[in-house]
């Protein structure tokens, strides 16, 4: 299958620590591929030396293309733009930091030249991964796939394959600003498969995920494959009709037995907790109407700079 290309998409943010080798330990796997192969580094608005590191790369190895955005879009944009830039007949994404072993590339071509257009890979444990990150990861997987029509694979992480089929959906139907990619291609459909892998420690440098920034990435995804967060005005709705009906009833029975209910605690209470419910639903709602205006706005998911490569 020699005559067969794949694209191998890197999303790289401030990796200046890891990515030298990160790019050693993947030549020389892909030096053992049966595929002619592309290396897409995208450079999410970097600001370290990752971006001089990459161009570097792109000078001396044909195989090589260097993307840098004019600043920083986030990962899912990077890896969309990889997909977009990408002529593989087959693509593979994977981030910089060495916990995608590409040790495990070869095994997921062999998985596609048996026929899958779609490769999940599903962490199973990682290195770096304490209690608390294994007890997010699950609630986040168990609250999606409750809330949502879609049943995603848990633990499916952004390390995956596609086939160029799959990609040119990607590129002309799921162009939302709001993404998540691991979970769209786990819904356009065709023949799939998931390969199971133990992510080691990173081998140099720091997650960029902060607590908040994966709380905003969950919420974003669950906002993304469900409507369920907007049902809440409906059965709060009900909820507090049926506390009114019942404070009524409470008070009216309490008067008619000459003990009646003090107002002043009464309406403080019910009042607190109505507005409090009010303002979520309120704030949910909004949080919707944010991601219909940037869908009305079309402003580009993201914006390249330039792109470095020998092939020019």
């Amino acid at each position: 299958m020699a005559d067969r290309k794949c694209s191998i998409i890197v999303s790289v943010y401030n990796e200046e620590a890891v990515i030298e080798q990160f790019y050693k330990t993947l030549t020389e796997i892909v030096a053992k591929l049966n595929y002619e192969v592309e290396i897409l580094f995208v450079n999410d608005g970097s600001c370290d030396n990752s971006r001089r590191l990459l161009d570097g790369f792109a000078a001396a190895d044909k195989r090589v293309k260097a993307l840098h955005f004019a600043r920083n879009f986030g990962h899912e944009a990077a890896m969309i733009a990889g997909v977009d830039n990408a002529n593989g007949d087959v693509m593979i994404c994977m981030d910089a930091d060495l916990q995608n072993p590409p040790q495990l590339l070869g095994q997921m071509l062999e998985k596609y030249a048996e026929g899958n257009d779609i490769i999940t890979m599903v962490r199973e444990g990682r290195a770096d991964g304490g209690l608390y990150k294994r007890i997010t990861s699950s609630l986040f997987y168990k609250a999606i796939n409750h809330l949502s029509d879609t049943q995603l694979k848990p633990n499916a992480s952004d390390f995956f394959l596609i086939s160029k089929r799959v990609a040119d959906v990607l590129r002309n139907n799921y162009r939302e600003r709001t993404r998540f990619l691991r979970g769209f291609i786990q819904i356009v459909g065709f023949r799939s498969t998931t390969m199971s892998y133990y992510a080691p420690k990173r081998a140099a440098g720091e997650s960029k995920y902060s607590f908040m920034k994966l709380a905003h990435f969950a919420f974003n995804s669950l906002v993304s494959f469900s409507k369920a967060p907007l049902k809440l005005g409906i059965y709060s709705g009900l909820i507090f009709s049926l506390l009114s009906i019942s404070l009524i009833i409470f008070s009216l029975v309490m008067w008619i037995v000459d003990r009646p209910v003090s107002g002043y605690t009464t309406i403080i209470i019910f009042l607190s907790a109505f507005a409090g419910v009010l303002l979520i639903v309120v704030g949910i709602i909004g949080y919707y109407i944010g991601f219909i205006l940037d869908e009305v706005k079309g402003r580009p998911i993201y914006i390249i700079e330039s792109i470095n490569t020998q092939n020019k």
